[in-house]
């Protein structure tokens, strides 16, 4: 992003808006720890504004693994990208952070709102959206390349199990550009044990720029309380004229 999109983000001011779903303990703070609510079938509901609860992921999605399994070319990109200190990343150009990386974004959260057929993440940043279709259909025979890929859902008991394939190779999986090809596969495990905590365990499969699959584990806090502020990308416009100077 650029500098002027960073500091506009900074003036940013989420409402503060005690809404009536939420627990509380008896000082009238969210309880966090209070049991996780459920939909009619009696799954957990996701439904909520959550952010990132662990920095390392910001830095680095692979931070639990140390490094990620690069093909060569793969870890070559990804050295330059880091060197760069993300120089040149997508979203200087308003273009999607693509999956997980729009879910890791500093002081950007993200709303799940889960309905019994589909589940819908709607992103602050960029007002990007996404769809997880969770009424029993399976990958259509064609899909068009692109940013968030096809997702379809299933539960396993308590979790949200997540397959996406159809991507383009354009985004980054994290903010230092952890690269991908468009044979990209996530797998993608939500679970929220209580009110206040969603965990995602997502697995990455692509075999041209990794030689094996490997899994990442982030943490998420529920964002009470509040919702999301409009987010209009317009970096387009400064990078042109930053460009023509």
């Amino acid at each position: 992003m650029s500098h002027l999109a960073i500091i506009a983000m900074l003036l940013g001011q989420w409402v503060n808006l005690p809404l009536p779903n939420t627990p509380r303990m008896a000082d009238g703070k969210p309880d966090l720890t209070a049991p996780a609510p459920k939909t009619q079938d009696g799954k957990p509901d996701l439904s909520g504004v959550w952010r990132i609860a662990d920095g390392r992921y910001l830095q680095n999605i692979a931070a639990d693994v140390g490094e990620a399994p690069f093909q060569p070319w793969a870890a070559a990109l990804y050295k330059e990208r880091a060197d760069a200190l993300g120089k040149g990343r997508p979203s200087e150009r308003c273009i999607p952070h693509g999956v997980p990386d729009a879910m890791l974004v500093r002081n950007s959260p993200f709303k799940i709102v889960q309905t019994p057929g589909e589940v819908v993440i709607l992103y602050e940043e960029f007002n990007h959206y996404r769809q997880i279709f969770t009424d029993g259909r399976g990958f259509p025979p064609e899909t068009n390349a692109s940013w968030f890929g096809y997702s379809i859902g299933k539960w396993e008991g308590d979790t949200l199990v997540v397959d996406t394939t159809g991507f383009n190779d354009q985004s980054w999986l994290d903010d230092p550009g952890h690269p991908h090809s468009d044979a990209l596969r996530i797998t993608e495990r939500y679970r929220r044990p209580n009110f206040g905590n969603m965990s995602l365990e997502i697995t990455f499969d692509d075999s041209k720029a990794y030689t094996k699959p490997w899994t990442a584990r982030v943490p998420f806090n529920i964002f009470a309380d509040t919702e999301l502020i409009e987010s209009i990308c317009e970096n387009e416009k400064d990078h042109a004229h930053m460009v023509g100077k």
